[in-house]
């Protein structure tokens, strides 16, 4: 009897430590602080960015707009696959948005908590299959990548390249896979609240707040 007792105890040990894989002890993904692994990126080749290509877009951004360059589809430790930009931040997606056709309802608030991936032309790819790469314009006049269909994201609230606390976030915002998908692996054991927004701009002043995110 001591020795079945001894087995369900490792049993249950082994599966809460698979349970936990992906977070820190303790980690249920209610509190803010709480703190996601990093990725473990598998080292790959990185293309060479095009000067000529680089220029030109310089070129073309709007002032005060940040755009991405490149798309990196690839596979992370624990996380599994997921598409970072040229900085090796993580992107998302968000359920609230349509993929068909794409549209993009993360906007005020939602877009300073989610900084959409912005375009002035075609990104460098790497790892993501071109057909699968697109752009929406947004209300404001910018035009947001779109994989698969769905406008992507990064969060405000990894605070270095390649975390990923915006995995679950609320329910509706996910890891988005290299074919547009979600990236369901490594899920909090119930969402987490997205990070305040900052304060903003003077040209953001009378904001109605946005969607809800």
């Amino acid at each position: 009897m001591a020795q079945i007792k001894r087995t369900v105890i490792v049993a249950g040990a082994m599966a809460m430590a698979a349970l936990t894989a992906c977070a820190p002890t303790g980690y249920t993904g209610n509190q803010a602080a709480d703190t996601e692994p990093v990725a473990a990126a598998a080292a790959e080749p990185s293309a060479s960015p095009s000067p000529s290509a680089d220029a030109e877009a310089s070129q073309k951004a709007p002032q005060n707009v940040v755009l991405t360059g490149k798309l990196v589809g690839k596979k992370v430790a624990r996380m599994g696959k997921v598409v970072t930009d040229e900085k090796g931040w993580i992107l998302y997606r968000f359920d609230k948005d349509s993929a068909n056709p794409p549209t993009s309802n993360c906007v005020d608030d939602c877009a300073r908590v989610w900084p959409p991936a912005l375009t002035d032309g075609t990104p460098q790819l790497q790892g993501v299959v071109d057909d699968k790469v697109g752009s929406v314009d947004r209300p404001d006049g910018t035009r947001q990548l779109t994989i698969g269909g769905w406008p992507v994201y990064r969060y405000i609230g990894d605070k270095k390249p390649g975390q990923w606390r915006g995995q679950g976030v609320g329910g509706t915002w996910f890891v988005v896979a290299p074919d547009g998908t979600k990236n369901l692996t490594c899920l909090p054991t119930s969402p987490p609240k997205p990070v305040a927004p900052p304060p903003a701009d003077d040209s953001d002043a009378g904001s109605s707040g946005g969607s809800s995110y």
